[in-house]
């Protein structure tokens, strides 16, 4: 007999259901979120017929979680059902709209009885592809979260230190820069930084790490800081002062994160056996190969074939006919995550790669715009890769990039 189970999970309990083949309900009852209650799944496993040779396939709402960990260490099919999805099979079973925890383990796990074919179980990654995907995705939340810092502290400052965004204008950064941050926490305000000497500058320069061109550098920023700028009254200009240093506190977290997740990502990275492939590819550097490994995973059952990695990254169109109607358009349901770091990797493979800026520059030829030239070149970048991840062969760039039959060497260059 065929069994199938359904988990609807929750912070502090699970409601689980098992169904056999005929859609007959042979279990349905809550458990804790603990041990004990691992325990009593794992007893309701055994008891309808689960063993290792064939394991019980379960559907849960999410893919994180210590209980879909768990289940996964077990060996068995673990599907993660998207949410909107599972509510129009909930649908099926209920006109009336109705809606409960119990219920919601029956719908999912009747989702398998009837269209497991359907669904994608969850990879079978290393746990060393696994914890690169951890870093990767705390990295990229920790960039995420200084851009955020960076435009707030640099929109207070707009409204009252218009020296200070005059004096980093030029510089790469902005205000993420060491020296910049450490000019903000020395003279929070603009009065302050007006009475700073050229020794204090060097020093200030000094501390955030600079060592070339000290006096030249404190004397332009001396200049700056010392010209007629407009001011708000001097308690608002200090109560202001005060906020830019919360959140002068909250960057510099924000960048310290970053920097550490970073380094801990690359040396993940580096250690794993795809981390050579993935390299070779022009534009992609260890943090950047690092989530593109985090978000694809080292199972090579992963993906059938290369058009079904592009969809799922995004970088595909999809196109949706009806009658007479057809139109081709982007692909807005993917993961956000690889569509960023394709975007990131795209982008530096156009000066890194004569046949990259060759075929995005035919692509914006050919009408489309930067971001979807570069989301093609993404698209054919993402091809390659799946190959050379498959074959276990490095990049080639005579292969990716053919120069046509038509087309004389010289003018390919």
């Amino acid at each position: 007999m065929t069994v199938f189970c359904g988990i609807d999970w929750a912070d502090d309990h699970h409601d689980i259901a098992l169904v056999d083949h005929t859609g007959s309900v042979l279990l349905q009852r809550r458990i804790n979120d603990d041990v004990e209650g691992w325990a009593l799944l794992l007893d309701a496993f055994a008891e309808h017929g689960d063993t290792v040779e064939s394991p019980i396939p379960v559907a849960i709402e999410t893919s994180q979680g210590l209980l879909v960990s768990c289940l996964r260490a077990t060996g068995r099919p673990v599907f993660a059902i998207n949410p909107l999805a599972a509510a129009r099979y909930r649908d099926r079973h209920s006109v009336a709209r109705r809606k409960s925890d119990a219920g919601d383990a029956l719908v999912l796990a009747n989702i398998l009885r009837t269209d497991m074919h359907a669904h994608r179980p969850l990879p079978t990654d290393t746990d060393q592809a696994r914890a690169i995907a951890v870093l990767a995705r705390a990295q990229q939340d920790a960039v995420w979260d200084r851009v955020i810092a960076h435009n707030r502290l640099r929109s207070l400052l707009h409204e009252y230190y218009p020296a200070l965004l005059l004096a980093i204008a030029s510089k790469r950064g902005g205000l993420m820069r060491p020296e910049a941050r450490a000019l903000l926490a020395a003279a929070p305000t603009p009065a302050k930084a007006a009475r700073l000497t050229r020794p204090q500058l060097v020093a200030i320069l000094r501390r955030a790490g600079r060592i070339r061109l000290l006096q030249a550098e404190a004397t332009r920023l001396q200049q700056v800081l010392r010209a007629d700028y407009l001011h708000q009254p001097v308690a608002v200009e200090d109560a202001m002062g005060v906020h830019a240093l919360a959140l002068l506190a909250l960057l510099d977290a924000a960048c310290s994160n970053a920097d550490r997740l970073a380094e801990a990502a690359s040396n993940a990275f580096r250690a794993h056996p795809d981390a050579a492939i993935i390299t070779s590819f022009p534009g992609q550097g260890e943090v950047t190969g690092a989530r593109i490994l985090g978000e694809l995973g080292d199972d090579r059952a992963r993906f059938a074939d290369a058009r079904g990695l592009k969809a799922y990254a995004g970088s595909a169109p999809i196109t949706r006919a009806s009658g007479r109607v057809r139109s081709v358009t982007t692909r807005r349901i993917k993961n956000q995550r690889l569509a960023a770091a394709g975007y990131v990797w795209a982008f530096s493979a156009l000066t890194a790669s004569p046949g990259a800026r060759a075929h995005y520059d035919r692509r914006r030829r050919h009408g489309d715009g930067h971001v979807a030239a570069q989301r093609n070149l993404f698209n054919r970048l993402l091809g390659c890769l799946h190959h050379c991840l498959a074959a276990g062969t490095h990049y080639d760039e005579a292969v990716a990039f053919p120069i046509p039959h038509d087309q004389p060497d010289s003018a390919a260059a």
